[in-house]
């Protein structure tokens, strides 16, 4: 099965809809996101915009889900920004300005107000 993600006119992730591998194969029998693109259009109208996505992320470097942003220079799925201080890496993931700390028995949450991480069991219930 693939997967292709419709776009808004800004570029934001509308849905993503499971299509199967049959209607990507030319006559060839190799698969073609322009097939795939023609197909979905044929679903949903001509003037939408699609583009194709994998659960393993080897297109375009992220899962498309409701709300990404596709960025056409990068050619990625963007995901949802979960802080204003998170910095975009060149995999085009969201990491924060200072590492998460690594000891595997306790559990941190990130401060936002105080850009540092804080220990789960200190916050106030």
């Amino acid at each position: 099965m693939a997967h292709f993600a419709e776009l808004s006119n800004d570029n934001i992730v509308v849905r993503v809809i499971v299509v199967a591998d049959q209607e990507l194969l030319d006559d060839s029998q190799n698969e073609s996101e322009e097939l795939g693109v023609a197909f979905c259009k044929s679903l949903f109208g001509e003037d939408t915009i699609w583009k194709q996505t994998s659960f393993n992320s080897t297109i375009r470097k992220n899962f498309a889900g409701s709300g990404c942003t596709y960025d056409e220079d990068k050619d990625a799925f963007i995901p949802i920004k979960p802080f204003p201080s998170w910095i975009l890496n060149d995999a085009c993931q969201w990491e924060p300005p200072v590492a998460q700390p690594t000891d595997p028995e306790k559990m941190y949450l990130w401060d936002e107000a105080n850009t540092k991480w804080i220990l789960a069991e200190s916050v106030d219930e």
